[in-house]
């Protein structure tokens, strides 16, 4: 039983960091500013024109 809680905690583990390192590696500042989009867009978010 204690095994089998183990390998879950090593499972979740590796799942966090898996994501972590895909969202954040590489980004020296964090999050790029300007939300998503790379800046483009008005404040609220809406990138519809119209």
């Amino acid at each position: 039983m204690a095994w089998l809680i183990l390998e879950a905690l090593a499972a979740g583990g590796l799942l966090v960091f898996i994501v972590w390192w895909t969202m954040f590696s590489g980004r020296r500042g964090g999050e790029p500013p300007g939300g998503d989009d790379g800046g483009k867009g008005d404040a609220s978010g809406n990138k519809d024109r119209t």
